[in-house]
């Protein structure tokens, strides 16, 4: 049977942007489809994915310097869920029904806050027991501590981590009235690292407020949970609003990788400081570790209108710029709002309703894709676009592996946030054939663009016309046939 024609114009190349389904490309799309929910339902602690519920399950970086693997040299993605009030306001049975479905949906990351922001110090957890004895840091309450410890196991034994915030930035110096200091902060930062080496946790300094009075508050806390854990976990600094990490700590031996916050606009980006990071040298991974957070459709307030969309958009800009991995929230879930609390962020819909929203469904997409292809190969290569290319919610971003320059790729992606047309130097795949196709991020389903002759250059835009359907072009070499995008390949492992 035929092949899905296209429509082919000559332009430096060729023009990809119409072509007609037929019987065939319907089946081959729908057998993709379900080949990759098979792929992306597979346990967290799956060979890919994570395995924090394995017995070595500490992280290092990897020896391009820009992504994070396991022990043994498999590549990690860092899937991230923002759940600050986690340890503070849920009970157990609450914490297993969370963490129970974030492992489903592919999350490898809870980032979790152990002294809360919301009055995390004077205001009990569930249990009825505040963190301290006294308003003393040196006097912990053993009953809050084995609440902690309890989430913490749990989320091993679903194959997770904990980004552990050992407390929000507005304890720290004068944020906090010096509830913590450059006398204290080493002490605690010491009991939490012996009390969780062995646990498959990654520390995270900081929590919203900027370091530029506390650097040396946050570098002694970093230098005890190192004394404390014996240096087995990774350590970032989550910064403020807008901020980077890399400003205050980039070149400090304490943090193993940068962190951004691109922040709750829905109109804002996170591609240039993800980029920006990325070129620093000497290099370190990045990501985002606070983007814009989802509303439930039925709640979007007018003012922060952030949804799916939003969700996609910052997830791909940051991943195809450089980031090793990403993080998601909702504003529900990170202050595990339920009534008869007070809500924050214009919230109307609890927690436990909150967990299966579009953007998150979505996101199981996002680490399909990236392991469908050689994942630590792979960089950031704007270079590959030779026209076309616009800035604000239009910029396309692009994605490759090889070397920037060179004519050596087996595979590029390009991310389209909506209808454009950007002319691309596929000259950079290596070999002379490429086979093309779509990647839906919304279903994770493809369309064929079939294969076509290697040319220096060559335009395409995306088969919907609205600027609400984003898209990822997808062009392979096609002697190295790769299976449809989303579908894991097996992943080389780092050696270093």
């Amino acid at each position: 049977m035929a092949q899905p024609t296209t429509k082919v114009i000559a332009h430096h190349g060729m023009n990809f942007s119409r072509f007609s389904a037929n019987l065939l490309a319907t089946m081959t799309r729908f057998l993709q489809t379900i080949l990759f929910v098979v792929s992306a339902s597979m346990p967290v602690g799956h060979d890919l994915f994570a395995a924090a519920n394995l017995p070595d399950s500490r992280l290092k970086i990897s020896s391009n310097h820009r992504f994070l693997v396991h022990a043994d040299g498999r590549p990690f993605f860092y899937l991230g869920d923002t759940a600050w009030e986690l340890f503070h306001r849920l009970n157990r049975e609450e914490a297993d029904r969370y963490l129970t479905n974030r492992a489903a949906k592919g999350f490898t990351v809870i980032q979790a806050v152990v002294l809360a922001e919301l009055d995390g110090l004077k205001t009990p957890n569930a249990y009825g027991d505040c963190p301290f004895r006294t308003d003393d840091p040196s006097q912990p309450n053993e009953a809050y501590f084995k609440h902690v410890d309890y989430i913490v196991d749990k989320a091993a034994a679903l194959g997770l981590y904990i980004g552990m915030l050992p407390t929000w930035g507005d304890k720290v110096g004068q944020y906090g009235n010096y509830f913590f200091n450059e006398e204290n902060a080493r002490a605690y930062g010491r009991f939490l690292g012996k009390r969780y080496k062995d646990k498959p946790i990654i520390w995270i300094l900081g929590g919203d407020r900027p370091p530029d009075v506390t650097v040396e508050i946050w570098t002694e806390m970093a230098r005890g949970l190192k004394e404390g854990d014996g240096g087995k976990h990774l350590m970032t600094f989550h910064p403020f609003g807008g901020g980077h990490s890399s400003v205050a700590f980039h070149y400090s031996d304490w943090l193993d990788f940068n962190m951004i916050q691109s922040g709750h606009s829905p109109s804002g980006n996170n591609h240039s400081r993800i980029q920006f990071d990325y070129n620093l040298r000497p290099p370190k991974p990045v990501m985002d570790g606070e983007p814009a957070y989802e509303y439930p459709p039925d709640a979007i307030p007018t003012n922060r209108p952030v949804g799916a969309l939003e969700v996609r958009r910052r997830a791909y800009w940051a991943l195809f710029s450089g980031a090793f991995g990403h993080t998601y929230g909702t504003h529900p879930i990170w202050q595990m709002y339920a009534p008869p609390r007070q809500p924050l962020w214009d919230v109307r819909t609890p927690w436990y309703d909150a967990m299966d929203l579009p953007g998150v469904k979505q996101l199981a997409h996002v680490r399909a894709l990236m392991f469908s292809r050689p994942f630590l190969t792979r960089i950031p290569d704007q270079s590959v676009i030779y026209s076309g290319l616009r800035g604000g919610l239009e910029y396309v971003s692009v994605t490759r592996d090889g070397t920037r320059g060179k004519n050596d790729a087996s595979y590029l992606m390009a991310y389209f946030p909506q209808n454009a047309t950007i002319t691309l130097k596929t000259e950079r795949l290596a070999g002379k054939t490429i086979r093309g196709c779509w990647f839906n991020p919304r279903d994770g389903s493809t369309q064929s663009l079939g294969e076509f002759p290697k040319q220096q250059r060559a335009e395409f835009s995306p088969p919907t016309q609205s600027i609400t359907d984003d898209w990822i072009l997808v062009l392979d070499d096609a002697a190295r046939n790769y299976p449809a995008p989303g579908i894991a390949i097996e992943q080389r492992r780092d050696r270093r």
